[in-house]
């Protein structure tokens, strides 16, 4: 019998640290995650004179969930397709098991090694935490189930758990692109869900539809690039070719997340309480997260161009986009700052 020497007992050392420090790195973050989301309406509301609505902290942090399954899942389906391939070169295309070219070779390309989906799991996160909202809305305002599922705000969320589910079965069935249809419902009655000023509902409503799309494609189409080259650390040319395609994507979504941001900020906060309200306290800081992680991703693409790597500007840009999900959660459950307004007139 033989057993392992110093070399492999040093490597599973090693990989065992490796593992106990990403988990310990996990944990803190989501702490810190879950403190943020249930004390920021608290924190935004302290002077002001508002008064928050009853479980705002929980109801923030199950909106965080939702928004974080959406990131996931439409990150993921939108992440494939810009790190589907590597760049084209010599070497020959590789195959299953089976004897079958696998789908995403061809002469002259081979397959990048995929992470692993989590999806499902998300989407399966995002209608417990839709159903959770359902249960807090009916604790709160002492109705049954019933006569709840019987309100907008009921019926919207009973369209997002739905949504959320049917894109989790999707995922589990290996029809990816089946899931766009009910996480565009999911989308779609979040928005609705999103207090557009009411006057014009549907302009506000489309509006958060195409912020909540596009921060989803920014924020998990970075988390699973960035798995992606973790995979592939090893091979520089596939990691900048990655790195190239999304780089070219993300100054699209910057500029929908700052036209869509501007035009509703102007539609939903009086100007006269930008500073003294809490939606407007809120909403500064999530512009000067968004602020920093646009430069985070400028950094990108100017390190990429000189040094062909994306350095450390790439793990900040993720870590403040995580933030602004949070901030956005936070925003959705703070007082209408219009009634600040037409108190003070």
């Amino acid at each position: 019998m033989s057993f392992p020497g110093p070399p492999a007992q040093a490597a599973a050392h090693d990989a065992r640290r490796g593992l106990v420090r990403t988990a310990g790195r996990v944990a803190v973050a989501t702490t810190a995650a879950a403190l943020i989301a249930l004390l920021g309406v608290a924190a935004a509301t302290r002077g002001t004179g508002e008064h928050p609505i009853p479980a705002a902290g929980t109801t923030a942090l199950l909106h965080a969930v939702v928004f974080a399954a959406l990131a996931v899942h439409i990150g993921e389906l939108a992440g494939a397709r810009t790190a589907a391939r590597r760049p084209a070169g010599p070497g020959p295309a590789t195959s299953s098991g089976t004897g079958d070219t696998h789908p995403a070779a061809r002469p002259g390309s081979a397959p990048r090694p995929r992470p692993r989906a989590f999806a499902a799991a998300a989407t399966l996160a995002g209608a417990g935490a839709s159903v959770g909202q359902l249960v807090l809305l009916s604790a709160v305002s002492g109705m049954d189930l019933a006569a709840v599922y019987g309100t907008v705000d009921g019926r919207l969320l009973l369209v997002m758990a739905s949504g959320f589910l049917l894109a989790a079965g999707c995922a589990a069935l290996a029809r990816p692109e089946w899931a766009l249809a009910p996480l565009a419902a999911v989308i779609c009655a979040e928005a609705a869900r999103a207090r557009p000023e009411q006057f014009t509902p549907l302009v506000g409503s489309a509006l958060t539809a195409v912020h909540l799309t596009a921060a989803s494609l920014w924020t998990g189409g970075l988390l699973h690039v960035l798995r992606v080259l973790w995979l592939a650390r090893g091979d520089r040319p596939s990691t900048r070719a990655v790195l190239v395609r999304y780089t070219r994507r993300t100054g699209w979504l910057l500029a929908a997340l700052a036209a869509t941001g501007t035009a509703s900020a102007l539609r939903k906060l009086p100007f006269e309480v930008a500073l003294t309200s809490a939606y407007g306290r809120v909403l500064l800081f999530k512009l000067a997260l968004a602020g920093a992680a646009g430069a985070c991703a400028l950094g990108v693409r100017r390190r990429l161009r000189g040094t062909g790597a994306a350095g450390p500007e790439i793990h900040a840009e993720i870590a403040v986009l995580l933030c602004v999900v949070l901030v956005s959660a936070v925003l959705t459950v703070v007082p209408d700052p219009h009634w600040l307004a037409l108190r003070r007139h």
